[in-house]
C-alpha cells in the first residue's frame, strides 16, 4: 500500500518553499525502517545492513544510516567518494562492481572495505590493485531460474552477475595461495519481492553452500550477504513484507546450518536499498497544462527526466492529488511530461479525482531508484532534494540543476 504517513499539509508547505519538481524524504519513516530490520536481525551474529548507495546517492541520507548503524554498499568510484563524505570506512564499506575500471579495487582497498568479487577473473584484477585481504566475498549465481513455490521469481542463468559453482571450488583456492584466510558469499536472486519467504530460502542456498566449501577449501565463512530483493508494495492492496517473519525464516535456516545463533561464527548482512528508502520518498509536481484529444491528458512540470521507471519499466507509481484525498477517482487521464517521447508519462488511464491547473501531484514510493536514475535528455534537468526533518523542519539537500550545469562540462 502507498506511503500516506504524512498529511497533504507537510506536501503543500515543501511546495510553498521550494518550486517543483522536487524530491521528498521523510526522516522518521527511513529511521523507523533501519531500525525494524536491526530488530528483525537482532539474533544474528555481527548482523549489518549496507544500504545500497544506488538507490539513493545523497550524503545527508546516509549519514542518517550511519546513525542507525548501518554500512554502506558502493559499486563505483563516486559512491566510494560518497561513502567518504557521509564518513564512512573500512568494514563498513561494501564494494560490490563488475566489469570496473581497476583503479577503483584500488580506491576500496585504500578505505580498507570489504570486496564482493562478481567474477573468478577478478582475482588476479584484485591482487595486482590493492592485494587479495584476509576475507574475500565473492558472488554465487546459481543458474538457471530461481523459484519460490511454483513461481518463478528470478533468471539468475540470464544474469551478467556472478560466479558459477565450479568456479567456486576454483577461484576459492586460488584466493588462499594469495593470502585470504576467509571468504564470504553473496547473491541476488530476486527482485522486488514481498514474499516472506524469499530471504529463507535464499539463506538456506547459501548456508549450505557455505558450510559444504569451508570443508572443501579450508577457508573459513566469515559471512553471508543476502544482497537485497525485499521489495515494497507498490499498488494499492499489495501486500507488505513482514520483516519479523523474514528474520525468523533466516534465523531457522541458520540454526539448521550453523547450530544455535548466539554461538555462532558466520555473521550475516544485507544490502537493502529499494526497502530502506523507497515508500518514504516522494516526487512533487504540478499540474500546468492539460490536453483533450483521444485520450485526457494532464501535464505536470516534473518528466522522466526527473522519475524514469514508468517510462523504462511501465512501472507504477501511485498518484494522490494534495487536498482531493477523499474525492472520488471518476476521471481517467494519462499523467505526462514534458519530453519529446511518446513514453514520457507517470500514469496510462489511471483512476483519479478531477485535476485542476495548479493542483499539487504527490508520486508516491519514488525514494529508491528516482533521483538517482535522473537525467538529462531534451536539455531537461535533474530536480532538487529536499528532507522532511524529524523536528519538522524542510531542509534542501541537493538544489535543482540549472542550464550552467548543463553546460559546465562542455569543452
Amino acid at each position: 500500500m502507498p506511503n500516506f504517513s504524512l498529511p497533504d499539509s507537510v506536501f503543500l508547505s515543501a511546495a510553498e518553499q521550494f518550486p517543483t519538481p522536487f524530491y521528498l524524504y521523510d526522516e522518521k519513516g527511513l529511521r523507523e525502517n533501519a531500525r525494524a530490520l536491526n530488530a528483525a536481525f537482532s539474533w544474528a551474529p555481527d548482523f549489518r545492513e549496507y544500504f545500497a548507495v544506488k538507490a539513493l546517492p545523497n550524503p545527508h541520507i546516509l549519514k542518517i544510516f550511519r546513525e542507525e548503524g548501518c554500512g554502506v554498499d558502493c559499486s563505483s568510484e563516486c559512491e566510494l567518494l560518497l561513502a567518504e563524505m557521509a564518513g564512512f570506512s573500512g568494514d563498513a564499506i561494501m564494494f560490490s562492481a563488475n566489469a570496473m575500471p581497476p583503479a577503483e579495487f584500488d580506491h576500496a582497498r585504500a578505505l580498507n572495505a570489504l570486496i564482493n568479487l562478481d567474477d573468478i577473473s577478478d582475482i588476479d584484477l584484485l591482487a595486482a590493485h590493492g592485494g587479495i585481504p584476509e576475507t574475500v566475498c565473492v558472488r554465487f549465481n546459481p543458474g538457471g531460474d530461481f523459484t519460490l513455490g511454483n513461481a518463478i521469481m528470478g533468471a539468475p542463468g540470464e544474469s551478467k552477475y556472478g560466479w558459477t559453482r565450479e568456479q567456486l571450488s576454483l577461484g576459492l583456492p586460488q584466493l588462499k595461495a594469495l593470502g585470504a584466510k576467509k571468504f564470504a558469499l553473496h547473491a541476488f536472486l530476486a527482485s522486488n519481492t514481498t514474499d516472506n519467504s524469499y530471504y529463507p530460502k535464499l539463506s538456506g542456498i547459501l548456508f549450505d553452500l557455505g558450510a559444504a566449501l569451508e570443508k572443501e577449501t579450508g577457508l573459513e565463512l566469515a559471512f553471508v550477504n543476502l544482497s537485497g530483493g525485499v521489495g515494497i508494495p507498490y499498488r494499492p492492496g499489495e501486500k507488505k513484507a513482514d520483516l519479523a517473519a523474514i528474520g525468523e525464516g533466516v534465523r531457522r535456516e541458520y540454526q539448521r546450518v550453523f547450530g544455535d545463533p548466539a554461538h555462532g561464527k558466520v555473521a550475516i548482512k544485507t544490502e537493502l536499498g529499494r526497502f530502506m528508502t523507497g515508500p518514504d520518498g516522494w516526487l512533487l509536481t504540478h499540474a500546468v497544462h492539460e490536453k483533450k484529444i483521444y485520450r485526457d491528458y494532464i501535464g505536470v512540470d516534473a518528466c522522466a527526466s526527473n522519475l524514469m521507471r514508468p517510462a523504462m519499466y511501465g512501472a507504477y507509481h501511485h498518484i494522490h492529488i494534495c487536498g482531493k484525498r477523499d474525492a472520488a477517482a471518476d476521471h481517467l487521464y494519462d499523467v505526462t511530461g514534458c519530453l519529446c517521447e511518446n513514453n514520457d508519462k507517470f500514469a496510462v488511464e489511471r483512476p483519479l479525482p478531477r485535476v485542476d491547473l495548479g493542483d499539487l501531484l504527490v508520486i508516491h514510493d519514488a525514494g529508491a531508484h528516482g533521483f538517482s536514475m535522473g537525467y538529462q535528455y531534451n536539455g531537461r534537468l535533474r530536480s532538487a532534494e529536499v528532507l522532511y526533518r524529524e523536528d519538522g523542519q524542510m531542509q534542501l539537500i541537493r538544489r535543482a540543476e540549472t542550464p550552467e550545469d548543463y553546460f559546465a562540462t562542455l569543452v
